[in-house]
């Protein structure tokens, strides 16, 4: 962003906070920020960075380009409403990252005609590894996707999806998928330490091995199958430990995993808004 807009944070949770670290360790004058949460005392660390901080959402959002809603999904319908006229007045461009709620309510509970950004992030946000899809409204302009991926790119990969549905399905592989690896670490851990390892050591062994693995699939130019064919020796100690994955059906599990995390999406989709 050559110029830099007014960014309003409607809420100062983890990922707000998040963002806004991402943003001003990448040069964005804290100034150009304003925070607004119930309590102050969430606040203290927020003013001594130099934002503008407040109690009252309208407040925040006044004057403001682009206006993050960081706020719980069950909470934003009772946040939003009493923010229909400063919507109407100002026309910023809003960013959602409350999972599970719809554009459609958002722009209904703005009063209508707000250009909306749906973001879908996932917690390395938090150390700016984050994995974002975004959706973006008819009302949203290039300019102002364009803005979207400065700010969200501020916590890692951002990325956009053309069907809101299709957000689901960023929902059940990134959203939601930092706590199946964290499982699957718990379950190699526990295994490691009954082969004889101690805790740390089979921790430490864990998680490098995963950022390692991350890493060259990242860098690598073909596909994560074919890495895993590469190491995985005819008659090798991979190979049995593929072949037992494969028989007690991996690749099912995961695809009823992701099925049932797409589907709670919906569901709280319907519970939660306002269509």
């Amino acid at each position: 962003m050559n110029q830099h807009p007014t960014l309003a944070f409607i809420g100062a949770g983890n990922m707000a906070r998040a963002i806004i670290g991402g943003l001003i360790s990448n040069g964005f004058p804290a100034a150009k920020i304003r925070a607004s949460s119930p309590t102050i005392d969430r606040l203290a660390d927020l003013k001594s960075q130099g934002l503008f901080v407040t109690t009252d959402n309208a407040e925040a959002m006044s004057s403001a380009d682009i206006v993050v809603l960081a706020v719980k999904p069950q909470m934003l319908k009772a946040v939003l409403q009493p923010l229909a006229a400063a919507a109407a007045r100002n026309k910023p461009l809003f960013i959602s990252v409350a999972a599970g709620i719809t554009s459609q309510s958002i722009n209904k509970w703005l009063g209508g005609d707000q250009a909306i950004v749906r973001c879908m992030p996932n917690t390395p946000a938090l150390v700016k590894m984050g994995a974002n899809g975004l959706f973006a409204n008819a009302s949203v302009s290039e300019a102002q996707r364009s803005q979207a991926v400065s700010v969200l790119s501020a916590t890692g990969l951002t990325l956009w999806v053309e069907q809101e549905e299709q957000l689901h399905a960023v929902t059940a592989v990134s959203g939601s998928a930092p706590a199946y690896y964290f499982l699957f670490m718990e379950a190699m851990i526990a295994a490691a330490e009954k082969q004889g390892l101690s805790k740390e050591v089979a921790t430490q062994l864990t998680l490098q091995t995963a950022r390692g693995a991350a890493e060259m699939a990242l860098q690598s130019d073909v596909d994560p199958a074919e890495l895993r064919r590469r190491v995985t020796s005819p008659k090798g100690t991979t190979e049995q430990a593929i072949l037992s994955f494969q028989a007690n059906h991996l690749d099912r599990l995961v695809e009823e995993a992701m099925q049932a995390c797409a589907a709670r999406s919906v569901s709280m989709a319907k519970e939660l808004g306002d269509d």
